[in-house]
């Protein structure tokens, strides 16, 4: 099965290198710069799982090839636009799609773009980001990535993706609820990465200040509301599930949005707090902090702007 991942950053190279690692026939999409820094140096993961190194297959968009078994989705929300543009004419009648993005707000216009049946479920769990000279730094034991089909069944072509992944050294895992999963996640990024990039820190500091963890429930019980408005099957308990995960997190985490910033790189935003603010909007539901969260986002990125 021949595979193609959208990007070899900090998401990318690294799933996409385990599985070039394992022997899968992997090739990175990316563009003529990350590809001169690829060809030159080749792709390094450092790992508290193990290091590796490969010179991995690559591919910049308008290149000639012939359509992928499968395409692994890992790029920032700001670039969906165009890495959906630079992946379509390598996707075939049979070719799934498997994307790795948090959040709900890309699924439609994917399913729209390819077919609903094409387009899996998938989230991935990493912390990791790209250092100065382009390699991958993952920073905790965590590397997992699950996938589904939306309505839960084990069919065969799940069966088949199981398969070619396993023996990775990360953890690749089949899910029959994969929608609900998905839900979780985007709850959980969604007030991790609010929560980070309001206080411009880390999870530790934020939860032993004397409000922290009156202010995480808080925005948890907000996005789990909109949330439920608009359908997520989320448990009566959710919101005590994703504070137990935020108490488990260690104290020098941060989110990936704050790392950006932190950059001054752009934010994933508008994909994903903007999102529940619309769907909050439809619903008539009041989300204050949630405002306040997406509220230093925007500013961030008009004083961002401003200063290019």
């Amino acid at each position: 099965m021949r595979v193609l991942v959208l990007g070899a950053g900090a998401v990318g190279g690294y799933f996409g290198g385990r599985l070039a690692e394992k022997g899968v026939d992997v090739t990175f999409l990316v563009r003529e710069k990350r590809r001169r820094q690829l060809a030159e140096r080749g792709l390094r993961i450092h790992s508290v799982n193990g290091d590796v190194q490969i010179q991995p297959k690559l591919l910049v968009a308008g290149e000639a090839a012939e359509p992928f078994d499968l395409v692994i989705l890992t790029m920032k929300a700001y670039h969906f636009a165009e890495g959906i543009a630079s992946v379509s004419p390598y996707v075939g009648e049979n070719t799934l799609l498997l994307p790795l993005l948090n959040g709900f707000a890309h699924m439609e216009k994917l399913q729209q773009q390819f077919g609903a049946d094409r387009v899996l479920g998938g989230l991935c769990f990493i912390e990791s980001t790209l250092d100065e000279n382009g390699d991958v730094r993952h920073t905790s034991k965590a590397h997992e990535v699950k996938f589904g089909e939306w309505d839960g069944r084990r069919t065969s072509r799940i069966e088949a993706l199981a398969q070619l992944f396993a023996g990775a050294r990360a953890v690749f895992t089949p899910s029959e609820r994969i929608v609900a999963e998905m839900w979780y996640k985007y709850l959980f990024i969604v007030t991790l990465s609010g929560l980070t990039t309001l206080m411009q820190a880390p999870i530790g500091p934020i939860r032993e200040a004397e409000y922290g963890r009156e202010l995480s429930r808080q925005l948890f019980s907000e996005a789990a509301a909109v949330m439920r408005a608009a359908g997520a099957p989320l448990a009566e308990d959710a919101v005590e599930r994703q504070m137990q995960m935020l108490e488990a997190q260690g104290y020098k985490m941060k989110s990936s949005m704050l790392r950006d910033m932190e950059k001054g790189l752009p934010t994933e935003a508008d994909h994903l707090q903007g999102y529940l603010l619309r769907l909050a909007k439809q619903h008539k539901l009041e989300v204050p902090l949630l405002k306040l969260v997406y509220h230093n986002l925007q500013v961030y990125e008009l004083k961002r702007k401003q200063q290019l």
